[in-house]
C-alpha cells in the first residue's frame, strides 16, 4: 500500500516515457495540438451534458478543464481524456431535480458536491488497496446494455430541445413522454431545423476528419441561422435560458446538507457509492479502449492509479464550479488519433478550454438550445453500436437477454438499478447458462469488459 501511494503522488512517472531530451519539442508540440482540437471538441459537449444534467453550461466547462489537468498528473493513462459522460446525466439530473427549490434551480448543486467530496476519497481507498481490476468483471453484455439505455434516456430528453418546446423534460421515462405529448402544441420547426443540421453537421464532419472541430462548427453554423434568418423564430437560447456565462474561473461552490433527515443521509451514501462506481468504471474502460487504440507498447494503463487519480478528481473539481465526471470514451478516442502521446495533452487541453471560452463566452452563450439537443443527440445515436449488439448476440442467447434486460431497466428505472440488478442476476447464473451458442461458426467470442468499444468508440474511432 505504501509503494501504491509513493506512485500515485508522483505526477511525472513512466507515462511521459515517450518525451526525451530530443524530441520533447516535437512532442510538446503534438500534444499541445491535440489538446487544442480536444478542447474545441468538448465545449459544446460539456456544456450540453451541463445542461441536460440540470446545471449551468458553466459547471460542464469548468469541469472538464480542471479534470483534465488532475488527471494528467494524477491519473493511470497516458490518453485518457476527462470530462463530463453520459452515464451520469440521468443521475445528477435527478438529485438536481429532487433537491431544487421554486425560489433556486441550482440548490441541489452544493448537495451534488458533498456527494463528490463522499465518493473521492472512496475511489481513493479501493486505489490504495489494489481495487482497481474490480473494474474487468463487468459483462461486456451488461455495458452494452447500459450504454443503449442511457442513449435512449439522453435521446427522449433532448427531443424536447430539438422540438422547440419550452417545457423541460425531467423524470422517468412516462413522466417524460407525458411531457412532449403534452407541450406539442409549442413545436418550433426553425428548432427542428437547427437540431438536425447540427447532428448532420457533426455526423458528417468527423467522418470526413477527426482533426475538424465538428460540434463546434456545428454551433457556429446553429448560432449565425438563429441570429440572421431565423432571427424571428423565437428559439431559445443558452442566455435567455441560463443567463450569462461567467468567465470568473476562481469560483469555489461550497458543500451543502438539505437536512439530517434519514432520507437525505440515505440519498447522500446511496449517490456517493453509484459516483464512484460509474466514475471509476467508465474511467478504466476509457483508459483500457485508449491503450488498445494507440498500440501501447510502453507503459500500460495502472487501474489502481486511475482510481486514485477519478479519487482526486472527484474531490476537488466540483469545489470549482464543476460537477461530477470521468474518462470520456469519444474524447480519449479524439486526443489518440488527433495525435496524442503522453498525458501533456490533458494539461494542454485545460489550457486551451479556459482560454477560449474566455474569448468566446459573449458567443457561446448566443448558441441555440437546439443546437445542443442536436449534439446530444449525436452523442445518444453513437452510444448505440449494431456491431456490439451482434457480437452479444453471437456469443450466446443468456448474455443478449443480460444486455436487453439492462438496457430496460435503465430505460424504465436508473442506471444503478439496471447495472446491479443485472450483476446480480448474472453472479447468480452464468455457471449454468454462459455458454456459447451450438453450432460452429456462431460462436463469437466476448471481449473483456473493458474492451468493447476499442475499435467503435464513436465516429472520432473509426
Amino acid at each position: 500500500m505504501w509503494d501504491r501511494l509513493k506512485l500515485f503522488l508522483n505526477p511525472f512517472e513512466a507515462r511521459y516515457e515517450d518525451m526525451n531530451k530530443r524530441n520533447w519539442l516535437q512532442i510538446a508540440w503534438r500534444d499541445t495540438s491535440a489538446g487544442l482540437l480536444v478542447a474545441m471538441m468538448a465545449i459544446p459537449m460539456a456544456m450540453g451534458f451541463a445542461m441536460a444534467s440540470g446545471l449551468r453550461p458553466e459547471h460542464g466547462i469548468m469541469a472538464g478543464a480542471i479534470a483534465g489537468l488532475v488527471g494528467a498528473l494524477f491519473g493511470g493513462s497516458k490518453y485518457n481524456v476527462y470530462g463530463p459522460v453520459a452515464a451520469l446525466i440521468p443521475v445528477i439530473a435527478g438529485i438536481m431535480l429532487a433537491y431544487r427549490t421554486p425560489e433556486d434551480p441550482y440548490a441541489g448543486h452544493g448537495f451534488l458536491v458533498l456527494i463528490c467530496l463522499c465518493s473521492g476519497p472512496i475511489l481513493m481507498l479501493f486505489a490504495l488497496l489494489g481495487w482497481g481490476k474490480v473494474g474487468n468483471l463487468v459483462p461486456h453484455s451488461i455495458v452494452v446494455g447500459f450504454s443503449v439505455g442511457i442513449a435512449v434516456t439522453i435521446a427522449l430528453t433532448q427531443f424536447g430541445e430539438v422540438l422547440g418546446l419550452k417545457a423541460s423534460v425531467t423524470g422517468g421515462f412516462f413522466t417524460k413522454i407525458r411531457i412532449i405529448a403534452e407541450n406539442l402544441h409549442q413545436f418550433n420547426w426553425a428548432a427542428l431545423l437547427i437540431g438536425g443540421l447540427t447532428f448532420l453537421i457533426t455526423r458528417y464532419l468527423l467522418k470526413v476528419s477527426v482533426y475538424i472541430p465538428a460540434p463546434m462548427i456545428a454551433l457556429g453554423v446553429g448560432t449565425i441561422l438563429s441570429t440572421t434568418v431565423l432571427s424571428s423564430s423565437e428559439l431559445t437560447i443558452i442566455k435567455t435560458k441560463y443567463g450569462e456565462i461567467p468567465t470568473n474561473f476562481l469560483l469555489i461552490t461550497p458543500p451543502s446538507l438539505p437536512s439530517w433527515e434519514p432520507g437525505v443521509l440515505g440519498d447522500l451514501v446511496f449517490y456517493a457509492l453509484a459516483f464512484a462506481f460509474v466514475c471509476g468504471f467508465e474511467s478504466i474502460l476509457a483508459a483500457r479502449m485508449g491503450d488498445r487504440l494507440a498500440d501501447n507498447r510502453g507503459t500500460k494503463y495502472n487501474p489502481d492509479k486511475e482510481f486514485w487519480g477519478q479519487g482526486l478528481i472527484q474531490s476537488v473539481v466540483p469545489l470549482l464550479n464543476g460537477m461530477p465526471l470521468s474518462g470520456a470514451l469519444a474524447r480519449t478516442a479524439t486526443n489518440i488519433k488527433v495525435g496524442a502521446v503522453t498525458p501533456l495533452a490533458g494539461i494542454m487541453k485545460c489550457v486551451m478550454k479556459l482560454l477560449l471560452v474566455f474569448f468566446l463566452a459573449n458567443y457561446l452563450e448566443l448558441v441555440p438550445m437546439a443546437c445542443i439537443g442536436g449534439i446530444l443527440l449525436w452523442v445518444a445515436f453513437n452510444m448505440v453500436k449494431p456491431k456490439e449488439i451482434k457480437q452479444v448476440w453471437a456469443h450466446n442467447w443468456f448474455h443478449f437477454a443480460l444486455m436487453v434486460y439492462t438496457a430496460l431497466m435503465v430505460i424504465m428505472f436508473d442506471f444503478l438499478t439496471g447495472v446491479l440488478s443485472a450483476m446480480f442476476i448474472y453472479g447468480m447464473l452464468f455457471k449454468f447458462l454462459d455458454k456459447p451458442r451450438a453450432g460452429k461458426g456462431n460462436h463469437e467470442e466476448l471481449p473483456p469488459a473493458t474492451e468493447g468499444p476499442e475499435k467503435d468508440s464513436g465516429p472520432t474511432a473509426k
